[in-house]
This record gives C-alpha cells, structure tokens and sequence, in this order.
C-alpha cells in the first residue's frame, strides 16, 4: 500500500484546485443510527476514531452557538414545531406547524410574525471548534432557504405560492438569504481564511425530474444564491451546492452563477448519468459523491459496492475533479459491512 503524503485538508484542495492529490478524497455523510452501528462494526468509541480507520477525508463544520430567546422543545428559531416520526430502523424530526401558513398578504406577516436576528447567534467559539482538527477541510456558511420556506408556509402551500403568490415567495426568500449572507458574512470574518467550502443548498431535483420548473428557480432563487457564492468567492472558499435527484436541467445556471462541488449525483435519475455529467461539466465543477444510497449501499452485495466504487473512479474521477462520497445520509438499514467495503475499495484504488 501506498503512503499518503496529504492530510485530508490538502486533498480536498489539491482538487479543488484542479491538481493531482495523492489519491482520491472520500467523504462520509450518514444518520446517527448509521454513525453508531459503523462504530460498532469497527470497534471504535467515537464517530472520528471510525473514519479516521477508513480514511475518510470528513469536513468539519463550524457553527456559531445561538444565544437568543429560549426555544421550546422541538421548536426551531423560525417558529417551526417538529415531532420525531419512527420509521422502524431509525427517527427524523417532520414538521407539524408552520408558522406562515394562514397568512396571506406581506402586511400580515409584517404585522403578526418576528424574523430572527442575525445577535441571536455567537460566533465566538468558531476558532476553538477548530482546534485539533485543522488538517481537515471547513465547511462554514452558506443558505438553503426553501427549505425553511417549505416548513413556514407548509409544504403543499410553498410550491402553490410560486404561482399564485409570487410576492411572498420574494419577501420571505429574500429575507431568509439576508439572514444567511449575514451569518455567513460574521463567520468569515470571525475565522478568515479558514473556511474551505459554503454550503449552498436547495433541493430542485426530484427522482425524474425537476420539481421547481427552471424559471421559477430563476425567478426566486438564483439571485440570492449567487449573493452567498460571491460573498464565498471574495473570502476565498469553494462553493459546495447540494441537489438532490434529477437536477441536470439546471445545472448550467448554477454552474454559471459559480458553484464549485456538485453533491450528490444520484446517478439512477435520469440525466444523472455520470458519464455524460463528467463529459459536459467535469472541465468546470468538481463532483462529490455518486455513491447510490437508494439501491448499491443498503441493498448490494460487497461484491456489487465494490464495483460501483471502481466505476465511480473510472468514470468520475477521470482526470481529477471527484470526491468519492455517498448520495446523502446513509441510512440505517445499510449493512456497516458495505460501507466499509466502500472506503476500502476507495482507499486500495484511489491513488493517483
């Protein structure tokens, strides 16, 4: 076996920068249930110690502490009520009341509901976050305000109003970015120089489709998107934009308002084809992850793992540009067995 000659920060950048690491870098992404039964597999007391033994290149993110008005129990600071639903192998919170809902002009929300305040956060622990960890990649700021529109107004409500309340859709998101670009804003102050990738997210892609038409993303999103991927570019960090599903359509917008990582690449979905992806974006975006977490990770032999691992190295990570990472969270009916197989098969064949 090789000897690496990079800690996992360099070869994030080294990629980033489109040149030659020691070998491929792999990230890890999964659900608490999925963390906790990897480190039992592996022997291992903690979540670090059990990526460290795959050599797993993680980003560690940095948050500032929230300070402000107490929150009741699974409340968030939009307002937002949450319950744990069960589903047999694990828990997720889902929401179960939103805030906006029932109003339906800008004056009323004006009148009857308070934003968060970008003081009610502390960002004065970010630097000590970082300490015994600084040969890993920073992930820090960034937005995915639809997200938090859908569990304001409702789900079924939120995309209605993209059609028959436009003006809504524009104040809320509007001020939903402000309070992102501000948070983003205070961390690299707070940290400068740190922070290696922005997380700007939002969920467009469906499992065959789009599921905002792209004039609409247009219309309520890109804007204040690029507001954040400028506000990241001028502090020196990468762009990581996440999108699930079927999101090819889109992607010379986002490419062109200045993403630099694409995650997840669900490569089942159609468009998603990783071959055609890297032949028509690879010259200008790094991909991060393409290992499928809907069918290969939960469901696949070892053998069937390790293939897709391979394929993934050969087809994405031809000429560099690929961090080698699940689609998402792994979920917890994915044998420890497999995700082990993956990093392995990763570490033996990665090397550049």
């Amino acid at each position: 076996m090789r000897k690496e000659t990079m800690s996992p920060k360099d070869r994030w950048m080294a990629v980033l920068r489109r040149q030659s690491p020691d070998r491929v870098p792999m990230d890890y992404w999964g659900t608490d249930e999925a963390t906790r039964a990897l480190m039992a597999h592996l022997r291992c007391g903690t979540k670090r110690e059990a990526l460290e033994k795959l050599h797993v290149d993680f980003a560690v993110e940095v948050k500032p502490g929230y300070v402000g008005p107490p929150m009741p129990p699974l409340t968030d600071v939009f307002g937002c009520r949450f319950r744990w639903v069960e589903y047999g192998t694990g828990a997720y919170d889902e929401c179960v009341h939103f805030p906006l809902a029932a109003f339906r002009s800008i004056g009323e929300i004006k009148a009857h509901y308070s934003w968060p305040n970008p003081d009610w956060w502390d960002y004065g622990s970010l630097g000590r976050q970082l300490r015994g960890l600084e040969m890993y990649p920073v992930q820090g700021g960034g937005s995915e305000p639809f997200l938090i529109y859908k569990n304001l107004r409702g789900q079924e409500q939120a995309f209605i109003d993209l059609i028959e309340n436009p003006d809504i859709v524009h104040y809320c998101l509007d001020t939903l970015f402000d309070l992102a670009y501000e948070n983003t804003r205070r961390i690299f102050e707070r940290i400068p120089g740190k922070v290696t990738f922005s997380y700007v997210a939002e969920d467009m892609g469906g499992q065959t489709d789009l599921m905002i038409s792209v004039r609409h993303i247009r219309e309520f999103l890109l804007p204040g998107m690029k507001r954040i991927m400028d506000l990241a570019h001028q502090a020196d960090a990468y762009v990581f934009h996440h999108n699930d599903g079927s999101c090819r359509r889109i992607l010379p917008d986002m490419i062109e308002a200045g993403i630099d990582l694409l995650n997840p690449i669900q490569w089942r979905c159609p468009g998603m084809e990783r071959a055609e992806l890297k032949r028509d974006f690879g010259d200008r975006i790094v991909f991060h992850g393409a290992m499928d977490n809907q069918q290969t990770l939960p469901f696949g032999t070892i053998d069937e793992v390790r293939r897709e691992v391979l394929d993934n190295l050969r087809i994405m990570g031809e000429g560099g540009g690929f961090i080698l990472a699940p689609c998402h969270n792994i979920q917890p009916l994915t044998p420890p067995e497999n995700v082990v197989a993956m990093y392995e098969t990763g570490y033996e064949n990665g090397w550049l």
